[in-house]
């Protein structure tokens, strides 16, 4: 892993918020989704200083190589075993979903962003380990586009294509099955299709789990972000560097064993034999 460097913004204002303050500032966003007045009240700054907090989001993109890793090589052999172990399929290098984040309608191209469900957002497509922890991540595509074309239009897709990755992903029925992405049958007619099934089932809701993870860990990607496509962008992204982050130091989280997560697991064979595997919300 590349040096993790520190990262100090210059100001000409004579009373900047300490470097520290502006951290945590963007942290409360992140935790909460509320909107900046009340951030500004609880830290004492105005409206318009909490939304300057957001050169702090930039500044954890940009050292996003650090966090968001595909695996390859020895790191490859590991994810494969721990897919083996906890979920005991295997040469799996991770599962592929994509989900919903919702933002205010844009002043251009607005109808883009409007998806399937009838509110405006971007289509998030990511790619998780066995431990919750995300691999890969693509938020700049609006809601209205399939995430089927947004995976075929990624590097990550062209990287496999190219056989660069050895072993593959674990999609739904909206992917197109290929030599590296396996997907269910959507009409199984034999036990051992049904099966394929449900053993494919049970190891990719694991990035269904990873969805309610860090969504419950930075309420802000559940509320409506206030802002334009691309800083809300930035903002999803930077949240998943800190959820990565969290995880390597060990924090404690969720695991997504909840009533409604159970449900989730219980019933996702038959939501995918029903469906052509949408994005989720």
């Amino acid at each position: 892993m590349a040096e993790r460097r520190r990262r100090r913004r210059n100001s000409a204002r004579n009373n900047a918020l300490p470097p520290l303050l502006q951290l945590l500032v963007c942290l409360r966003f992140f935790a909460t989704g509320a909107f900046h007045k009340l951030i500004g009240d609880s830290f004492n700054v105005s409206e318009c200083t909490v939304g300057r907090c957001r050169a702090v989001a930039s500044a954890i993109v940009s050292v996003r190589g650090d966090f968001i890793q595909f695996p390859k090589d020895h790191k490859a052999r590991e994810t494969k075993q721990e897919f083996l172990k906890n979920a005991g399929f295997p040469n799996v290098l991770g599962c592929i979903d994509g989900t919903f984040v919702r933002i205010i309608g844009p002043s251009e191209n607005e109808a883009d962003f409007v998806n399937r469900k009838g509110f405006h957002s971007l289509n998030v497509r990511m790619v998780c380990g066995a431990k919750f922890k995300f691999t890969s991540v693509c938020a700049t595509w609006p809601g209205s586009v399939h995430y089927s074309r947004v995976w075929r239009e990624s590097a990550l897709c062209r990287q496999f294509e190219q056989g660069e990755h050895n072993g593959f992903l674990l999609g739904d029925s909206g992917y197109p099955c290929r030599r590296y992405l396996m997907t269910p049958y959507l009409n199984p007619a034999i036990d051992a299709q049904q099966r394929f099934n449900a053993s494919l089932c049970r190891t990719r809701v694991l990035v269904e789990q990873s969805f309610g993870i860090i969504k419950r860990r930075f309420a802000c990607l559940q509320a409506t972000l206030m802002t334009n496509p691309d800083q809300a962008a930035t903002y999803v992204v930077a949240c998943v560097v800190l959820h990565n982050l969290g995880i390597e130091k060990g924090d404690v989280m969720d695991k997504a064993c909840d009533a409604a997560d159970a449900y989730q697991a219980d019933h996702y064979v038959h939501s995918l034999q029903r469906s052509r595997g949408k994005p989720h919300a």
